[in-house]
């Protein structure tokens, strides 16, 4: 049975967070060989993937607050 694309990028998706059945890779890995937009919203959604992953794996950095008041303070008091 062909895949749609429709159902293609669907299974693309899935891949990326849950393990696909036996046929569910054979079917996707079939229309990949015959559909180069498909292999190529793979490979792109690959990257979304990646990007996303690794930016919510950044800390942000510690502020010290105490000083970020005092300049606060300061910049509204050159202003008055």
């Amino acid at each position: 049975m062909f895949l749609s694309c429709l159902k293609a990028t669907e299974l693309i998706e899935k891949k990326l967070h849950f393990k696909l059945s036996y046929s569910e890779k054979i079917q996707l890995k079939v229309h990949k060989m015959m559909c180069d937009a498909c292999t190529k919203y793979e490979k792109q959604s690959d990257i979304i993937d990646k990007t996303l992953f690794d930016s919510n794996k950044k800390e942000e950095p510690a502020i010290d607050i105490n000083s970020f008041k005092e300049n606060i303070l300061s910049k509204l008091e050159e202003t008055k």
